[in-house]
């Protein structure tokens, strides 16, 4: 896990290595154990590393084969490195270090752009042919690894971040209409390629893209999956599935521990990371990490889960670590949070996860994370009422359970110079859902959330979050072969026992019934869930600055109607509206700064 960065030219200059290496530095919290820039031609890559496998020098990058004539610089990690590794050696190739960044080079070499179909794992990465100058981008098949662009008059600059590529220069920082009318009907969620900024595009997932040195581009989306039934699995039982699924979350857990530093996970206490405990301990691991988050208790809301994870610890022996964070430490680290986020994102677990992280990063690098296995296994409460819903009306109907507002009520927040005479996010969501390889209404929204919206809010979540500690996570519930699997159950299996009902009735033979029986959690907070106090005065300062009022992004009657009744007025799926609105203008502010 690590920072890239870079920038490609196609005016015949040399690019600006002060750029790209003001970008390095921005992301030195990604990549704390060493940095390096390299440049030649019309291209120069900045890197930083978290040294997770070959921890020598030689797995350094920017990292260069002369022989070939390619440069990588890499995020993200090749699970299934060590036997592409034996594949590529038989076929010839020589390597001069055990890194897994080596065997995307030299994969890249053997199969060109297919190199990408042969990886299991996560990663952005971005390749140069020295001899041609022709540049090749990739992003992993689930967005797990972030990969942001910004076309310049001069050329492109690329970083795993966009705070790095506003460190590079100047950048257009303009409000993107689309995406803020994305922001506000998707829970914050802004799909590729837009981001906030104008100026600023991410690849999307699954995706590859090249350039050539005149700057023209071929993009190549490489992967998607159905959300339908497959007729080599017609017969299948209930226990069939069950079975099946519970095999191949068992290989992306096993994929997961690859590292030359010990792996942890992440413990909630809820089915999902409690079965990834359980999947571990089954493969005789021993003395495994296990972190779990608690708070203080606030308004008669509990602020910790312990009672679960500890029974998940003790029934497997896990060498378990409780941080408990006081009510003191929390609004302080919302500013931090906030500028730790890749984008705004409106969910108070980022706070969460960053405090976890911050604590998990003092004792180990790696660590396992449950994040997916709801968008893939419909474990949310909007996918029941869509059950019996006609596949025309999927989006209408979807739009009414899930949608935080309506194109007519997003207008009345906005001030008109960010009105759009269409309903942008509608639009998105209708031609993703009426396309062919989900069968029912609930495959359309299961599809939909898995390929959308999981992208940028949970997986983006842990990915900003953990990484502003320089803490790798992976998510086994979104290795692409188990989540083609799970597109293939039929829903029904999906949506029983409460949702998830088929990964629960997999884990009977693993974990304790309290666990899979349990009212399903989320990460506590209840210190920062409802606006009060000094939480309630940042975000007045947020929405009523200077700086709030120059951009003129929302309605000031809205403003004064949320402020009036700051926890009352919550959106269709009961978040908190003013935190949402609050939460952009800080996060657009911290960028500024």
């Amino acid at each position: 896990m690590c920072g890239i960065c870079g920038e490609i030219r196609f005016d015949g200059q040399a690019p600006d290595v002060s750029a790209v290496a003001r970008m390095t530095d921005a992301m030195a919290a990604r990549g704390p154990d060493s940095a390096g820039t390299w440049s030649q031609g019309r291209v120069a890559f900045g890197h930083r590393r978290l040294c997770i496998i070959d921890l020598s020098a030689r797995g350094c990058q920017p990292m260069v084969d002369t022989e070939l004539g390619l440069s990588l610089v890499f995020n993200g990690c090749i699970y299934n490195y060590p036997e592409l590794r034996k594949e590529l050696q038989g076929s010839g190739y020589r390597f001069f270090s055990t890194a897994d960044s080596e065997v995307i080079i030299k994969a890249f070499h053997r199969w060109g752009a297919d190199c990408v179909s042969h990886f299991k794992g996560m990663f952005a990465f971005v390749i140069v042919d020295t001899d041609t100058g022709a540049v090749t981008m990739a992003r992993d098949r689930l967005g797990i690894k972030p990969l942001y662009y910004a076309d310049r008059p001069s050329g492109l600059r690329f970083a795993s971040s966009i705070r790095a590529l506003l460190a590079g220069g100047p950048v257009d920082t303009t409000i993107d209409r689309i995406a803020l009318h994305h922001y506000l009907s998707f829970h914050a969620v802004v799909p590729a390629p837009h981001t906030i900024y104008d100026g600023v595009r991410k690849l999307a997932p699954g995706t590859v893209r090249r350039i050539e040195p005149d700057g023209s581009i071929q993009e190549h989306h490489y992967w998607t999956t159905e959300f339908s039934r497959s007729p080599e699995r017609a017969d299948w039982s209930e226990r069939d599935w069950q079975d099946a699924l519970l095999a191949s979350l068992d290989a992306a857990v096993r994929r997961r521990m690859v590292a030359d530093v010990p792996v942890g996970v992440l413990l909630s206490g809820g089915v999902d990371s409690s079965l990834i405990v359980a999947l571990l301990a089954r493969a005789g691991q021993r003395d495994l990490a296990t972190f779990s988050i608690g708070f203080d208790s606030a308004g008669g809301e509990s602020g910790d889960e312990y009672a679960y994870s500890d029974l998940v610890a003790d029934e497997f022996g896990t060498n378990h670590h409780k941080i408990h964070i006081e009510t003191s430490r929390l609004v302080p680290a919302v500013p931090e949070a906030i500028a730790a986020m890749g984008e705004p994102m409106v969910s108070h677990d980022c706070v969460a996860f960053y405090l976890l992280s911050q604590e998990v990063s003092k004792s180990i690098k790696v660590v396992q994370s449950g994040q997916g296995a709801d968008e893939i296994l419909g474990g949310y409460d909007w996918y029941p009422p869509l059950a019996e819903v006609p596949r025309d009306r999927t989006t209408a109907e979807y739009a009414k359970v899930f949608f935080d507002r309506s194109h007519t009520d997003i207008l009345d927040l906005l001030q008109p110079r960010y009105h759009l005479p269409f309903d942008p996010s509608f639009e998105l969501i209708a031609a993703h859902q009426s396309a062919a390889g989900a069968d029912t209404s609930v495959d359309a929204a299961l599809r939909t959330d898995t390929l959308i919206m999981l992208v940028d809010d949970p997986v983006k979540r842990v990915d900003t979050m953990t990484m502003a500690w320089g803490l790798e996570a992976r998510v086994p519930f979104l290795d692409h072969e188990f989540v083609e699997l799970a597109g293939t159950c039929p829903p029904g299996l999906k949506l029983s026992g409460g949702g998830k009902g088929v990964l629960k009735e997999a884990s009977r033979s693993l974990l304790p019934a309290a666990i899979i029986d349990r009212t399903k959690g989320y990460f506590p907070v209840p210190g920062i869930r409802h606006l009060h106090g000094e939480m309630l005065d940042m975000v007045t300062d947020a929405l009523t600055s200077r700086a709030a009022k120059d951009r003129g992004l929302f309605e000031v009657a809205a403003v004064d109607r949320l402020l009036g009744d700051p926890n009352g007025i919550r959106t269709t799926l009961g978040s908190n509206a003013l935190w949402q609105m609050a939460l952009l203008e800080m996060w657009l502010q911290d960028m500024e700064a």
